[in-house]
């Protein structure tokens, strides 16, 4: 699962690169957010291009008819464009221009660019004598829709090539707490109590939380699924560093 810092961007022949990484505000003050230690942030979900870099796992057909898909970047406009689901599992990406596409073109996702960017999400995230709770409402996503939400690290700096990132399930590693349904107008609130505290952000790796929708319908407990043909990113958001950084 590719999640990344919102403090980019240094443009290199090979595209993004990340060089730094800022801490998402907490609710009074800096938070104390080593493991174990009390912490209260806020959290404010984000979509791929709101960091300015191609959506991973939905894809457009740029020259309709040719088979070919390509991943929806900051300069595909067309809000009304139908976005289709790759062939073949598409490993994430974001630092490659050539990783853009082409890829060989799946099935609709049943989505028009515009639904995909009205993915919203915000909440909480505390952390109480070794006990983490997320409270997160989101909108805007597929109605009656199968999501999981996952504890993801990156690398700093991400490796070249890029090798993706660790995925874990939030909770219980076989998946099983993981799992929310979208209501049929698009929303859905995760509120989860667990032990212990989320690790958070370092200096050699950037910690996030990402939701995953499953567009067919299963979700497979300890693994995301496929990326790109029925496991895909519309949202995510890091964690800020332990404190002492």
């Amino acid at each position: 699962m590719t999640t990344y810092g919102n403090a980019l961007k240094s443009t290199t022949a090979s595209g993004l690169i990340l060089v730094s990484l800022l801490a998402v505000p907490a609710q009074a003050g800096r938070p104390e957010a080593a493991q174990g230690q009390n912490v209260s942030v806020e959290l404010a979900f984000k979509t791929h291009l709101d960091m300015g870099l191609p959506e991973q796992d939905v894809f457009i057909e740029r020259e309709p008819g040719s088979g070919k898909v390509y991943r929806v970047t900051n300069g595909d406009n067309d809000m009304r464009a139908e976005l289709f689901k790759s062939a073949v599992p598409v490993p994430h990406n974001p630092f490659s221009d050539a990783a853009v596409g082409p890829h060989p073109k799946g099935e609709s996702t049943g989505l028009t660019l515009n639904e995909w960017l009205r993915h919203a999400g915000k909440g909480t995230y505390t952390c109480e004598n070794g006990q983490g709770r997320l409270d997160v409402r989101f909108q805007g996503l597929v109605p009656n829709g199968v999501y999981t939400m996952w504890h993801a690290f990156m690398a700093i700096p991400p490796p070249v090539p890029f090798t993706g990132t660790l995925d874990v399930p939030l909770g219980a590693r076989d998946g099983s707490e993981s799992v929310f349904v979208a209501n049929a107008d698009g929303t859905a609130a995760f509120e989860h109590t667990f032990s212990p505290c989320l690790q958070m952000s370092d200096v050699w790796t950037t910690s996030m939380l990402a939701i995953n929708w499953h567009s067919d319908g299963k979700t497979y407990g300890g693994h995301p699924g496929a990326f790109g043909s029925v496991s895909h990113i519309p949202l995510f958001v890091m964690l800020p560093p332990r404190e002492g950084l």
